[in-house]
Protein backbone atom coordinates (compact mmCIF):
# COMPACT_ATOMS: atom_id res chain seq x y z
CA UNK A 1 0.00 0.00 0.00
CA UNK A 2 2.04 2.77 -1.62
CA UNK A 3 1.83 6.39 0.45
CA UNK A 4 1.02 9.57 -1.08
CA UNK A 5 3.32 11.51 0.88
CA UNK A 6 6.46 9.97 -0.46
CA UNK A 7 9.52 10.91 -2.87
CA UNK A 8 10.60 8.81 -5.50
CA UNK A 9 8.56 5.95 -3.95
CA UNK A 10 10.36 6.38 -0.32
CA UNK A 11 7.57 7.50 2.57
CA UNK A 12 8.69 10.60 4.33
CA UNK A 13 7.19 10.24 7.52
CA UNK A 14 9.40 7.22 8.26
CA UNK A 15 12.38 9.52 7.21
CA UNK A 16 11.46 12.70 9.45
CA UNK A 17 10.38 11.20 12.68
CA UNK A 18 14.74 10.16 13.05
CA UNK A 19 15.05 13.90 13.76
CA UNK A 20 12.78 14.27 16.84
CA UNK A 21 13.47 10.66 18.19
CA UNK A 22 17.04 11.09 18.16
CA UNK A 23 16.68 14.96 19.67
CA UNK A 24 14.71 14.01 22.53
CA UNK A 25 16.27 11.10 23.70
CA UNK A 26 19.54 12.66 23.48
CA UNK A 27 17.88 16.01 25.65
CA UNK A 28 17.22 13.04 28.15
CA UNK A 29 20.49 12.08 27.91
CA UNK A 30 21.77 15.20 28.68
CA UNK A 31 19.54 15.72 31.35
CA UNK A 32 21.17 12.43 33.05
CA UNK A 33 24.03 13.69 32.70
CA UNK A 34 22.99 17.32 34.76
CA UNK A 35 21.54 15.04 37.12
CA UNK A 36 24.78 13.01 38.08
CA UNK A 37 27.12 15.95 37.69
CA UNK A 38 28.36 18.18 40.71
CA UNK A 39 29.87 20.51 38.68
CA UNK A 40 27.63 23.70 38.10
CA UNK A 41 29.32 24.92 34.75
CA UNK A 42 28.59 21.36 33.52
CA UNK A 43 25.62 21.16 34.72
CA UNK A 44 24.85 24.55 32.61
CA UNK A 45 26.15 23.34 29.44
CA UNK A 46 24.25 20.15 29.56
CA UNK A 47 20.61 21.47 30.79
CA UNK A 48 21.37 24.30 28.03
CA UNK A 49 22.07 21.56 25.15
CA UNK A 50 19.25 19.52 26.61
CA UNK A 51 16.40 22.72 26.23
CA UNK A 52 17.72 23.39 22.43
CA UNK A 53 17.60 19.67 21.43
CA UNK A 54 14.25 19.29 23.17
CA UNK A 55 12.59 22.14 21.18
CA UNK A 56 14.49 20.82 17.77
CA UNK A 57 12.17 17.68 18.80
CA UNK A 58 9.55 19.63 18.79
CA UNK A 59 9.82 21.54 15.44
CA UNK A 60 11.06 18.03 14.02
CA UNK A 61 7.70 16.56 15.46
CA UNK A 62 5.78 18.77 13.41
CA UNK A 63 7.89 18.24 10.27
CA UNK A 64 7.20 14.84 10.65
CA UNK A 65 3.54 15.25 11.72
CA UNK A 66 2.62 16.69 7.76
CA UNK A 67 3.22 13.79 5.73
CA UNK A 68 2.11 11.47 8.90
CA UNK A 69 -1.20 13.27 8.65
CA UNK A 70 -1.12 12.98 4.67
CA UNK A 71 -0.76 9.13 4.73
CA UNK A 72 -3.31 8.92 7.84
CA UNK A 73 -6.07 10.62 5.43
CA UNK A 74 -4.83 8.25 2.56
CA UNK A 75 -6.12 5.04 4.36
CA UNK A 76 -9.17 3.03 3.82
CA UNK A 77 -8.87 0.21 5.55
CA UNK A 78 -10.85 0.19 9.30
CA UNK A 79 -8.31 -1.99 11.23
CA UNK A 80 -5.17 -0.06 9.95
CA UNK A 81 -6.76 3.39 10.27
CA UNK A 82 -7.67 2.58 13.88
CA UNK A 83 -4.08 1.77 14.39
CA UNK A 84 -2.88 4.58 12.65
CA UNK A 85 -5.35 6.82 14.42
CA UNK A 86 -3.65 5.55 18.11
CA UNK A 87 -0.24 6.17 16.78
CA UNK A 88 -1.07 9.61 15.79
CA UNK A 89 -2.80 10.33 19.29
CA UNK A 90 0.17 9.01 21.19
CA UNK A 91 2.05 11.29 19.24
CA UNK A 92 0.34 14.19 19.69
CA UNK A 93 0.25 13.52 23.66
CA UNK A 94 3.96 13.06 23.23
CA UNK A 95 4.68 16.66 21.86
CA UNK A 96 2.30 17.95 24.46
CA UNK A 97 4.56 16.36 26.84
CA UNK A 98 7.67 17.67 25.65
CA UNK A 99 5.93 21.52 24.90
CA UNK A 100 5.17 21.34 28.97
CA UNK A 101 8.90 19.78 29.60
CA UNK A 102 10.46 22.87 27.96
CA UNK A 103 7.86 25.36 29.28
CA UNK A 104 9.01 24.45 32.96
CA UNK A 105 12.54 24.43 31.90
CA UNK A 106 11.86 28.50 31.04
CA UNK A 107 10.95 28.60 35.26
CA UNK A 108 13.48 30.38 37.17
CA UNK A 109 15.13 27.98 38.97
CA UNK A 110 13.63 25.25 36.65
CA UNK A 111 12.38 22.27 37.79
CA UNK A 112 14.70 18.84 36.46
CA UNK A 113 12.65 16.76 38.49
CA UNK A 114 9.25 17.30 36.71
CA UNK A 115 11.00 17.78 33.22
CA UNK A 116 12.92 14.01 33.46
CA UNK A 117 9.37 12.31 34.71
CA UNK A 118 8.12 14.01 31.82
CA UNK A 119 11.23 13.18 29.49
CA UNK A 120 10.98 9.32 30.82
CA UNK A 121 7.21 9.20 30.33
CA UNK A 122 7.56 10.61 26.76
CA UNK A 123 10.48 8.04 25.66
CA UNK A 124 7.98 5.13 26.90
CA UNK A 125 5.01 6.92 24.70
CA UNK A 126 7.53 7.18 22.19
CA UNK A 127 8.50 3.58 22.08
CA UNK A 128 4.67 2.26 22.49
CA UNK A 129 3.91 4.68 19.10
CA UNK A 130 7.38 3.24 17.74
CA UNK A 131 6.31 -0.33 18.14
CA UNK A 132 2.47 1.12 16.92
CA UNK A 133 4.37 2.86 13.27
CA UNK A 134 6.70 -0.42 13.06
CA UNK A 135 3.60 -3.03 13.15
CA UNK A 136 1.52 -0.71 10.47
CA UNK A 137 4.65 -1.04 7.72
CA UNK A 138 6.17 -4.54 8.83
CA UNK A 139 2.58 -6.54 9.23
CA UNK A 140 0.02 -4.16 7.81
CA UNK A 141 2.05 -3.29 4.71
CA UNK A 142 1.56 0.62 5.01
CA UNK A 143 4.28 2.33 2.84
CA UNK A 144 5.51 -0.40 1.08
CA UNK A 145 5.65 -0.60 -2.75
CA UNK A 146 4.18 -3.86 -4.03
CA UNK A 147 5.69 -5.49 -6.61
CA UNK A 148 9.15 -4.53 -8.21
CA UNK A 149 12.10 -5.12 -6.54
CA UNK A 150 10.81 -6.27 -3.28
CA UNK A 151 8.78 -8.81 -4.83
CA UNK A 152 12.33 -10.11 -7.03
CA UNK A 153 13.85 -10.21 -3.52
CA UNK A 154 11.15 -12.08 -2.12
CA UNK A 155 11.02 -14.95 -5.17
CA UNK A 156 14.61 -15.05 -4.69
CA UNK A 157 14.51 -15.76 -1.28
CA UNK A 158 11.74 -18.44 -1.97
CA UNK A 159 13.83 -19.91 -4.10
CA UNK A 160 17.02 -20.67 -2.28
CA UNK A 161 15.38 -21.96 1.07
CA UNK A 162 13.68 -24.71 -1.10
CA UNK A 163 15.25 -27.96 -0.84
CA UNK A 164 17.10 -29.08 -3.20
CA UNK A 165 20.17 -32.01 -4.63
CA UNK A 166 23.03 -31.56 -5.56
CA UNK A 167 26.25 -33.59 -6.50
CA UNK A 168 26.56 -33.23 -2.55
CA UNK A 169 23.35 -34.31 -1.88
CA UNK A 170 20.24 -32.60 -0.47
CA UNK A 171 20.19 -28.97 0.31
Amino acid sequence: METPASIARHPIHPMLVTIPIGLWVFSLVCDLIVLFSTVEEVQILWFTLAYYTMAGGLFGALAAAIPGLFDFLSLTDRRIRKLAATHMTINLIVVVLYAINLWLRTAVPPSLDIGMGLSLLGMALLAISGWIGGEMVHVHRVGVVSGGAASAVASNEAARTESTTTRLGPT
